[in-house]
C-alpha cells in the first residue's frame, strides 16, 4: 500500500469528500494560503477555488455562528483554526448552539453537521497561549463529538467519517504529527467514530494514549520490549464518544493501566479514563493507575524548558518500570522524537 504523510492524508480525504458532496466548504484563517495549514487545504483550494475554500478574518465566534447557520440550511462547513487556543472565542456558538441544537429543538430543526479542525500541541517555544489542547473542556459537553487521530490512515478516515456525520464534530490535530508517514488506502473510506484502536498488543501494562502521545507510547513499548516488558498500546482516537469496552477489556487482561494525554491531568482525559478503570475494572487492577500528562502550570516559552515540560517516551517507560518494580539503564535511548520506527 502507498505511504502518505498525516497532512497529505487529511488533504486527500478532504478533497475526496468535497468531490462527493458539493455542500462541503472550508473556511478559516490561511486556508487559501500556499502553505494551506501544513498543506492540508492546498489541494482543495487548487481544485475548488475561493468559492469553496476561503480565508476569513479573525472572527472566531462570528465565523462559527455563520457556519452553524450554513449547516442548518444544508451545507457541511469545515472550519479550520491554525491554533486551537483561539477556539475559546468560539465556545459560545459551539457549545451553546451547535452542541445543543437537536436537544433544544427536539430534532425538529434539522441538524448542524459542522466539522471544526484545530491544531494543538507544542511547537517551537510558543508558550502558554499557543500550545494548549482543548479536548477535555470540549468533550465535557453533550452534543459535541471530539476526535484526535494519530495515524495518517485515521486522519483521512476520521475526516471522511466526520463529513458524513450529522452532529457537530471537533477534530484536534497535533502539529508534531503532520509529517508522520503511514499506509493509507487511495480510495475513499471511513474510520468508525467512537472506536479506539489497539495499535500494539501486550500483556503486562495497558497504555491508553491520545494523539502524539500514542507515538511516544509506541516508542516506549519498543524499548521496553528489549527488557521483555510487554505494553499494550491503545490509541484512543475518539474522546467523545469514548470506547469504554476496548479500554476495559485491555485493563482486565493486563491488570495495569497508564493513561497519557497531551493536556493536563486535573479534570482531564487521563482522569476520566482512570475513573473508568476504578469504577468498572477495580478488581482487575494489580497496581494504582498512573496518569501522565502536562505539569500543573502553563507551558513555558523557552525551548529548553519545553523539553522538560512535555512528557515523552522515556516518561512512559519509566512509569512502566516503576509500576513493575524494575529499573533500566537504557531509557536514554528513547528521549529523541525523530527516530520513531513504529507501525505508522
Amino acid at each position: 500500500m502507498r505511504t502518505l504523510s498525516y497532512a497529505e492524508a487529511i488533504s486527500e480525504g478532504t478533497v475526496q469528500a468535497m468531490e462527493r458532496d458539493p455542500t462541503v466548504f472550508i473556511a478559516g484563517i490561511a486556508v487559501d494560503y500556499p502553505s494551506g495549514i501544513f498543506g492540508t487545504t492546498t489541494e482543495a483550494f487548487k481544485r475548488f477555488g475561493k468559492a469553496r475554500v476561503f480565508d476569513t478574518p479573525a472572527m472566531e465566534n462570528a465565523l462559527t455562528g455563520i457556519a452553524i447557520g450554513a449547516a442548518a440550511v444544508g451545507k457541511r462547513p469545515i472550519i479550520v483554526h491554525p491554533r486551537n487556543d483561539f477556539m475559546f472565542l468560539a465556545f459560545d456558538q459551539l457549545i451553546n448552539l451547535a452542541a445543543k441544537w437537536k436537544y433544544m429543538y427536539g430534532g425538529r430543526a434539522g441538524t448542524v453537521p459542522i466539522v471544526v479542525r484545530a491544531v494543538v500541541g507544542r511547537g517551537w517555544g510558543q508558550g502558554a497561549t499557543h500550545s494548549q489542547s482543548l479536548q477535555a473542556p470540549l468533550a465535557h459537553f453533550p452534543g459535541l463529538t471530539v476526535l484526535m487521530p494519530t495515524s495518517p490512515n485515521d486522519a483521512k478516515g476520521l475526516m471522511m467519517a466526520a463529513l458524513q456525520y450529522d452532529e457537530p464534530v471537533v477534530i484536534l490535530e497535533h502539529r508534531s504529527l503532520f509529517g508522520l508517514k503511514g499506509e493509507v488506502p487511495e480510495e475513499p473510506f471511513v474510520v468508525p467514530i467512537g472506536k479506539a484502536d489497539v495499535v500494539r498488543a501486550g500483556t503486562d501494562i495497558t497504555v491508553v494514549a491520545t494523539s502524539f502521545m500514542t507515538v511516544e507510547a509506541l516508542r516506549a513499548a519498543e524499548e521496553l520490549a528489549k527488557d521483555r516488558i510487554s505494553l499494550e498500546v491503545i490509541d484512543l482516537r475518539s474522546i467523545r464518544p469514548l470506547d469504554e469496552a476496548t479500554i476495559l477489556a485491555s485493563v482486565k487482561k493486563t491488570g495495569r493501566l497508564i493513561v497519557t494525554d497531551t493536556s493536563w491531568e486535573m479534570c482531564g482525559v487521563v482522569s476520566e479514563i482512570a475513573a473508568l478503570a476504578a469504577e468498572k475494572a477495580f478488581h482487575s487492577l494489580k497496581a494504582p493507575v498512573r496518569r501522565i500528562a502536562l505539569p500543573n502550570c502553563p507551558a513555558p516559552v523557552s525551548q529548553a524548558l519545553e523539553e522538560v515540560f512535555y512528557p515523552k517516551a522515556s516518561t512512559i517507560a519509566k512509569a512502566a518500570l516503576v509500576m513493575l518494580g524494575r529499573t533500566s539503564s537504557s531509557l536514554g535511548k528513547i528521549d529523541l522524537v525523530d527516530d520513531f520506527k513504529g507501525p505508522y
